[in-house]
């Protein structure tokens, strides 16, 4: 889903950003660092830019430069926007003020909410300024690097060594995986998955006069099939609409035929789309590791999004800042006990905070894939429950404080599990 901000007060700023970031290949790689950050995602850039905030040596290496096309609706929700370093400004190409929901394109209805529900950007932008940010405090970026694996060094050495697909080597006290859902830091780590859904997106260019008609709102669709749901994201600023769906891998073409069905419903097939692309999510099991010895892995790379929304952008941010304190920790550990220690202290902040919130998101989407007509009703016709769809956009809750605080949702999903 999305969000940025509970009200239009507490908007950053969105000036666009100034050209792209300078690659420091030129500066000296060589030597111990710190702490090496593999990806230069949301997760990976704030993991540099909490390390390197802390005066450690800190390098993030990327395979591609940006700003780079990112699939991605560009939602930005209250955790996200609390979760920004400091002094970021927000690129927005929309404030949204409302949700249009339907039942796979039936019983349309719009909610709408004074205050700001969330912003949406392009992640291109989005990805480039958190890039500056990490620079900004003193991270060294290296892009065109194709990280191929790690290794970690034991004995004396007590650093792991990153290795390159050109041959380059890059040693470090702490690494920090952040390459994304098919990382293979992550497969260094061990980490294991138990929900894997497919996403279609189409970037679609259209009228200044369409893109005003969607100007402050977005359109969400429960779908046709378990899980299921589409959106539309209004880029107003570059007169373009992100159209997408997402459901469970293993029907890949009836998930196809959905978006198509979706764009035909909207009146949007006759605008030829600027960027079709497609990706995996990929959602951790309980029970799969986030560290090994010297390394830990933050956002797609560990599985960490919103089960039931697949919001990923405000678990990046999020356990990339952890990712990167606690790596200065491991960093800073002198033995093999003390490395441990800190690692199961990163695991510890991870799942007292999204751990819980992802529990509550995978009670959410079983209870949604049985019966969303129920989810359908109660956001459209009860106001509490739009209250707390908003407030949850906003920042102000979660779904588990939805569900541990309120007996009507957790009836709603205890009926909709049945």
């Amino acid at each position: 889903m999305t969000d940025s901000g509970s009200s239009d007060s507490r908007s950053p700023l969105d000036s666009p950003a100034e050209g792209g970031p300078t690659d420091d290949a030129a500066a000296p790689l060589d030597g111990v660092w710190d702490v090496v950050v593999v990806g230069a995602g949301p997760a990976g850039s704030s993991a540099a830019h909490a390390a390197a905030a802390q005066g450690r040596r800190v390098l993030l290496l990327d395979k591609a430069e940006h700003p780079r096309y990112k699939t991605c609706g560009g939602g930005i929700i209250g955790p996200s926007r609390d979760s920004l370093p400091p002094d970021f400004r927000l690129p927005l190409q929309d404030r949204v003020h409302a949700v249009t929901f339907a039942y796979n394109g039936r019983y349309t209805r719009t909610r709408r909410s004074k205050r700001m529900l969330f912003g949406l950007v392009n992640r291109d932008e989005f990805d480039l300024r958190l890039v500056q940010a990490a620079k900004q405090a003193g991270a060294v970026l290296v892009t065109g690097v194709t990280v191929t694996g790690v290794e970690q060094r034991g004995g004396e050495h007590r650093t792991a060594l990153v290795t390159a697909a050109d041959g380059r080597t890059f040693e470090a006290r702490a690494v920090v995986g952040a390459d994304g859902s098919a990382s293979r830091i992550g497969r260094h780590v061990g980490v294991t998955f138990d929900q894997i859904d497919l996403g279609l997106e189409a970037e679609i260019p259209v009228p200044a006069q369409v893109a005003a008609d969607w100007a402050g709102r977005i359109h969400l669709d429960w779908g046709p099939l378990p899980g299921s749901y589409g959106w539309v994201f209004p880029k107003t600023e570059t007169s373009s609409l992100t159209v997408g769906v997402i459901s469970a891998r293993g029907d890949g073409e009836r998930t196809k035929q959905y978006l198509a069905d979706y764009i035909r419903r909207l009146g949007l097939s006759g605008f030829t789309p600027q960027v079709e692309s497609g990706h995996l999510t990929r959602c951790r099991a309980e029970d799969s590791p986030l560290s090994r010895g010297r390394v830990l892995v933050a956002g797609d790379a560990a599985g960490l999004l919103e089960p039931w929304t697949r919001e990923g952008i405000s678990y990046a941010l999020r356990s990339g800042r952890l990712a990167g304190e606690w790596a200065v920790q491991v960093a800073e550990a002198g033995n093999a006990a003390a490395v441990r220690r800190e690692a199961l202290n990163y695991a510890f902040a991870v799942k007292a905070g999204l751990g819980v919130e992802m529990r509550a998101g995978k009670q959410l989407l079983g209870a949604f894939e049985r019966r969303p007509y129920l989810f359908h009703a109660a956001v459209c016709l009860v106001p509490p429950a739009w209250r707390a769809f908003a407030r949850t956009t906003q920042g102000h809750t979660s779904f588990a404080q939805v569900l541990r605080q309120y007996r009507a949702a957790r009836r709603l999903a205890s009926m909709a599990s049945r």
